[in-house]
């Protein structure tokens, strides 16, 4: 599991500056750069003149200091050398704080947007706070432009992100006009889109590439309010898909399964096909262990092989509507063979693992692995394919 967090230490640096976004740059001679945000990653050689900023570790202090850069100097840990050039990080001089904001050889990049909700979910991997955090949106909105135009996915997550306001609309603008190119991704309860007015305005932003994935855990409007802890959600949730797909907007359905939830599966499957089935796709997730699902442990924890049977049916069946359904967050031993097709490799690769007994299967490369917290369960069943 990568670290995307850490301290630094630094010289040159005025200890009471803002924060700074920085992009790491591996050019060590530029004709003209970005003095503001970009940096040199040092691990020998020149320094152009040109770059105020200067990133290191630790083992290359020595060789920095003796090139006698004037720029002003971050030396991160060790662990922080799988950082590349393209990638963008924050730093906060007075906490000497360092944070990976983006890294442009990642599967998958994320921006947290806030981590106010108004679902407090049994599962929840980022459990909510209610705090004034104003300052990440303003932080996406200066750190897009940083990007590679080329960034092939780009992710916007929570808490709730419309539950910003504006800002919002403003980070999904700053995607259109400088990643025109890039598919937006956004993580949404999808409550907010129930509201027609906040529909229109979302599409009206005009991203060709935006989609939404909306969690809907049950057909039984109780049993998903339960787990996301919130009356009538199911109904404002379901609102906000149709909204969303009249206004010709790309919706995903997020199933997360676990024990309250597996029973439902195929029902679940019926009511999406009779009801949804406009939707752009249905994807079935595993459950990542940590968040509120350590401290609810008991409630949600279920070996996937015990629920491989209804899993199966859900999938077959949307399937066979010809309907786009994937299965998330899983191990291919312990899923029916029947939809080994339709399993993908989803979990983001600072926090994806495989286990010993992974080691010679033959299909390792095609299976999505686990979640770096999967130490704390995983299924008694993980066994490789030898043949």
């Amino acid at each position: 599991m990568l670290a995307l967090s850490g301290f630094a230490t630094w010289t040159n640096v005025d200890g009471s500056a803002p924060k700074a976004l920085l992009r790491l740059s591996t050019n060590s001679v530029v004709g003209a750069c970005d003095r503001q945000h970009d940096a040199y990653l040092f691990r020998g050689g020149p320094v152009s003149p040109d770059y105020k900023w200067v990133v290191t570790f630790e083992r290359f202090r020595p060789d920095v200091e003796a090139a006698r850069t004037s720029g002003k100097l971050i030396v991160l840990p060790n662990h922080f050398e799988y950082l590349a050039g393209g990638d963008v990080i924050r730093f906060v001089p007075d906490r000497k704080a360092v944070r990976v904001l983006f890294r442009a050889s990642a599967n998958a990049n994320y921006f947290l947007t806030t981590e106010r909700c108004n679902h407090y979910c049994l599962m929840c991997s980022q459990p909510p706070k209610d705090v004034d955090d104003g300052w990440l949106a303003d932080e996406i909105c200066e750190a897009i432009p940083l990007l590679p135009t080329t960034t092939p996915f780009l992710g916007i997550t929570g808490g709730e992100p419309t539950m910003i306001g504006e800002p919002f609309f403003s980070i999904l603008s700053n995607a259109r006009d400088h990643l025109p190119n890039t598919p937006v991704h956004i993580l949404s309860n999808g409550r907010s889109f129930s509201d027609t007015t906040f529909a229109r305005r979302y599409a009206q932003i005009g991203h060709g590439a935006l989609s939404v994935g909306i969690p809907l855990y049950a057909a039984d409007p109780e049993v998903h309010d339960y787990v996301v802890q919130s009356k009538g959600a199911f109904d404002e949730t379901v609102a906000g898909i149709m909204n969303l797909k009249s206004l010709g907007q790309e919706v995903e359905i997020r199933v997360v399964v676990h024990k309250q939830t597996y029973k439902g599966l195929t029902d679940l499957s019926e009511f999406i096909f009779r009801n949804l089935t406009f939707v752009d796709h249905v994807t079935f997730m595993g459950l990542e262990i940590t968040g509120f699902t350590r401290a609810n442990m008991d409630s949600l924890w279920i070996d996937p092989q015990d629920y491989r049977l209804e899993l199966r049916n859900a999938v077959r069946y949307l399937a066979a509507a010809r309907m786009n359904v994937s299965v998330y967050n899983h191990q291919l031993c312990v899923l029916d063979g029947s939809i080994h097709a339709f399993a993908k490799q989803s979990i983001s690769d600072w926090k994806n693992e495989y286990v010993a007994e992974c080691e010679d299967c033959r299909k390792k490369d095609e299976c999505g692995g686990f979640f770096a917290s999967s130490k704390i369960a995983r299924s008694a069943h993980i066994s490789p394919f030898l043949s």
